[in-house]
């Protein structure tokens, strides 16, 4: 493992700025008839928004729990608020979702 230094380290997070994660939890109209139409248009959004650079990252989360997603805004926690109210999932009952403000680096990506 890299030594880190103390130098080093303050540097780092000197360095953070602010985004905004979004935990997205299925409710039980996810699987109601026309559920999977407002997920398919959801999904569209997010690549709207991913496409547009304010919607850094998204992982859907398929391992049978109640999470649906994660999804981290490169945007302040009201803006990610607004933009959350409106997205057709939220909207139609069958996405519940929490706002966690925090810092991380930027530049830091998902590897290939």
């Amino acid at each position: 493992m890299t030594t880190i230094s103390d130098e080093f380290m303050r540097a780092m997070l000197a360095k953070t700025k602010p985004y905004t994660p979004v935990p997205l939890r299925a409710t039980p109209k996810l699987h109601e008839p026309g559920g999977d139409a407002v997920v398919w248009e959801q999904g569209r959004r997010n690549f709207s928004l991913r496409a547009d650079g304010t919607l850094a990252i998204v992982c859907p989360v398929r391992d049978g729990s109640e999470w649906s997603g994660v999804g981290i805004f490169d945007a302040a926690a009201e803006e990610v608020v607004r933009i959350m109210d409106e997205d057709p999932g939220v909207k139609a009952g069958i996405f519940t979702y929490e706002v966690h403000p925090t810092r991380s680096f930027p530049g830091d990506s998902l590897p290939a």
